[in-house]
């Protein structure tokens, strides 16, 4: 595999070291009387940076469809490789904190094995769930991101994540070194999670392909992101529902390639730039119903702002609330580069903005049937 990859004789004997010291520590924890079975291995951290050896070591020793339950403080200065058909659960969100050591600058904390692989398929699903997720970017100005998915069908809930230097959930169809997904990875929930001052987004779904579709994300609490609250690269049979997403540098909400999604419910404030910003796909149609987009402090963005990337786009915009300051555009309708756009808009609330709604050309609006 060294080969393969390229990585220089030093990094290939650290793997090899890395390797032989998690089988002698599943040994370890075998002598220990660490609970050890089919289902469910229980590990307390040291916070000692041998936690992410250990933590691996659990992993890699447990069966398919087993868990690892983890307890204290774990302090790591390698990535936690998330291997499909395992959950890796904390005993509470308190309970079980990961935090990563000054200094190690990861491309992320917990990882996806087919991100580390960089091979060209989906890895197996995985679930992470009621844990805190520490990644001190004041310590680490060099590291990437907290979470990283590249695992379909895959569980992210009740997670706490704080202070990523660039994103906070990132789900994506690239590898480590950008080997893109040659299949579909499909059908994930993320949900129940508190993701806080993430440098870049708080949840980032990349897609350079057509791979990240049909995903759930639902009653997220996501604060203070340096760019968008939620980014979607390709929302394609996205589910989008109950988030509160603030405190935002530029878009709270931004949802592009939208073919039969949907956008509810979300709780959406003090942004920079926008509120809620879609692009839609020439076929099928969306919904963006019942969110609450306001802002109080001082921006003059947009509150929901809408292009088409090609051919005919169609939307249902319905029983949304729309406040700001006196300034901005509430409902934007604007046919970008594509064809046109077909607008359903209806029961919107729209108060305290400068132009309340703006239609732009190919556009057409109606009440609906």
């Amino acid at each position: 595999m060294s080969g393969r990859l390229g990585f220089p004789r030093s990094a290939h004997r650290v793997a090899v070291l890395r390797s032989a010291l998690a089988v002698a520590l599943v040994g370890v924890l075998l002598a220990s009387g660490q609970a050890w079975g089919d289902d469910r291995i229980e590990l307390l951290c040291s916070n000692d940076t041998g936690d992410d050896e250990r933590i691996n070591a659990a992993i890699s020793g447990s069966a398919a469809g087993g868990e690892v339950v983890l307890t204290g403080t774990c302090l790591i200065n390698g990535t936690i490789r998330l291997v499909g058909d395992r959950t890796l659960r904390g005993a509470s969100r308190s309970g079980a904190v990961i935090r990563q050591a000054p200094g190690a600058n990861l491309d992320a904390m917990l990882a996806s094995d087919s991100y580390l692989d960089d091979v060209t398929w989906t890895g197996d699903p995985v679930t992470v769930r009621s844990l805190t997720l520490m990644a001190e970017r004041d310590t680490n100005p060099g590291a990437h991101d907290a979470l990283v998915l590249r695992s379909w069908q895959s569980v992210v809930e009740d997670v706490v994540v704080r202070d990523a230097a660039r994103h906070g959930i990132r789900v994506t169809n690239l590898s480590a070194n950008g080997t893109t997904l040659q299949n579909t990875q499909v059908n994930g929930r993320i949900a129940g999670n508190h993701v806080e001052n993430s440098g870049a987004r708080g949840v980032h779904a990349e897609d350079t392909g057509n791979s990240v579709t049909d995903w759930q994300l639902l009653d997220n609490w996501i604060a203070d992101s340096g760019t968008d609250g939620i980014g979607l690269d390709n929302a394609a049979g996205w589910l989008v529902r109950g988030n509160h997403v603030y405190g935002v540098g530029r878009v709270a909400l931004w949802a592009d390639r939208m073919f039969g999604s949907s956008i509810s419910d979300n709780y959406l404030e003090d942004f920079g730039e926008s509120g809620i910003r879609l692009s839609l796909q020439g076929e099928a149609a969306s919904t963006v119903s019942g969110n609450r987009v306001f802002d109080f402090s001082g921006g003059t963005g947009t509150f929901l702002e809408t292009r088409v990337n090609y051919g005919t786009g169609n939307l249902a915009v319905t029983g949304n609330t729309v406040r700001g300051n006196g300034t901005g555009v509430g409902l934007d309708y604007q046919r970008g580069p594509g064809a046109g756009l077909v607008v359903t808009s209806t029961g919107n609330l729209v108060t305290d903005v400068a132009t309340p709604r703006r239609v732009g050309a190919g556009v057409t609006v109606t009440a609906g049937v």
